[in-house]
């Protein structure tokens, strides 16, 4: 599971259909629908809230709208909450860990894609988050 910090503009068709999936299932962990996920190292910092189904929607909803501008087909009933949430602070050190991790996908997976953000140093964040200082989080699987 990877719940990108990054803006899910830079994703790929599959990159962007994967998170969507993999957002749903954060959802339902969240939810307390499932017995497996539950101690998954991507879900911390939406556990760490006061309202950790309303971030996991705020998240959701804005994977919905850039797959809308794609014209894909994700249904937007699928997301259950839709209270307030706070923006979670996320590290630079994390952000520019995911956005070589990207980059790597891309390369492999679209690399017509990556070309369009080769000038990109510092990529936008998901609107859910706001940058601080810091390293790389201590729950990434660094490869």
């Amino acid at each position: 599971m990877r719940l990108w910090t990054l803006h899910p503009r830079y994703l790929d068709s599959k990159g962007l259909v994967a998170l969507w999936r993999e957002g749903l299932l954060a959802q339902a962990v969240l939810n307390g629908h499932t017995k497996g996920y539950r101690h998954h190292p991507q879900l911390i910092r939406f556990q760490e809230q006061t309202s950790p189904l309303d971030c996991i929607a705020a998240y959701l909803k804005e994977i919905h709208r850039e797959a809308q501008q794609r014209t894909y087909q994700f249904n937007k009933i699928k997301i259950l909450s839709s209270g307030p949430c706070k923006r979670i602070t996320e590290t630079r050190g994390q952000i520019q860990y995911e956005w070589r991790h990207l980059k790597i996908k891309l390369r492999q997976r679209d690399p017509d894609r990556l070309k369009h953000f080769c000038d990109v140093s510092m990529p936008k964040l998901h609107p859910l988050f706001k940058i601080v200082e810091g390293d790389i989080r201590e729950w990434e699987k660094v490869k």
